[in-house]
């Protein structure tokens, strides 16, 4: 009996090796689409008054969970039962990606100053934050997506634990970053008021960036959101990895997102005034 109860310690720990190597694995593998999301979240949770930041923050940080909670079982049940449908899941995803960020540039280059304001005016919070929760939930679906991916070799409950950590901690890691961003002012307003010198001046430095530093990460995270979907196409159509292998992967797969976003904003222009 004694032997049998140190014989299950022993499986236990064997697996909590393999899950901690292959989650190791895992977070490695996802790490440049958590530098996207990142930019991605930070656009979509800045924009808002102040005092509504991190309360819109944790809402959205709470769709990320639910859409965590939604896609994993859904993900490793299709994997196991049927694994030829992963992949049209996830360009179905690209195809909405690359709509936004080209609508994004669209409205960017075209409707620029007051027609951009009413437009952006008739767009509640609760909308803005329900937007930001569906980009979440195709990014979300790409990191398990690439994080099963690097450890289809191990056993299947070493896979579902090993990418339900990656997963979760990827979102408890972005959003934080994106809180930290969103309040860099609070941040610089405190140093400045409670200390002198080098301190003080790296908080009036703080206040100063934040603003250039949302207003980067707009347009990092419209990108990010083209060459995501592009990477998607790239990497999973052979042919148009052929067809782009002579370009810089980053400038294939951001021509590819692209195209993809400028014929899925026509489609939806045509479907509008049908």
């Amino acid at each position: 009996m004694a032997s049998g109860f140190f014989a299950l310690f022993d499986d236990i720990a064997y697996l909590m090796d393999d899950v901690a190597a292959t989650t190791k694995i895992a977070a490695k593998k996802t790490a440049g689409i958590l530098g996207d999301d990142l930019a991605v979240n930070a656009n979509k949770a800045s924009g808002y008054a102040s005092s509504r930041e991190l309360p819109v923050l944790w809402a959205i940080t709470k769709g990320s969970f639910l859409n965590k909670l939604i896609i994993l079982p859904f993900i490793f049940l299709l994997s196991y039962y049927a694994p030829f449908l992963i992949n049209p899941l996830l360009m179905i995803g690209g195809v909405y990606l690359s709509y936004e960020g080209v609508e994004k540039i669209e409205e960017w280059i075209f409707h620029r100053g007051e027609h951009k304001e009413s437009s952006e005016k008739k767009l509640t919070e609760k909308e803005k934050i329900k937007g930001a929760i569906i980009t979440d939930f195709i990014l979300s679906l790409e990191i398990v997506i690439i994080a099963l991916g690097s450890v289809t070799k191990e056993p299947f409950l070493t896979q579902v634990i090993s990418v339900t950590i990656t997963a979760f901690l990827a979102t408890i890691g972005v959003y934080g970053i994106v809180a930290l961003i969103v309040r860099m002012d609070d941040m610089g307003v405190f140093l400045v008021e409670k200390f002198d010198g080098i301190l003080e001046s790296f908080g009036k430095l703080l206040i100063a960036a934040l603003p250039k530093v949302i207003k980067a990460l707009s347009v990092i995270g419209t990108f990010a959101m083209l060459l995501v979907a592009g990477g998607i196409y790239v990497h999973n159509i052979h042919q148009i990895h052929e067809l782009l292998h002579m370009l810089p992967p980053l400038l294939g797969e951001l021509l590819v997102g692209f195209v993809i976003g400028v014929v899925a904003v026509g489609v939806m222009k045509i479907f509008h005034r049908s």
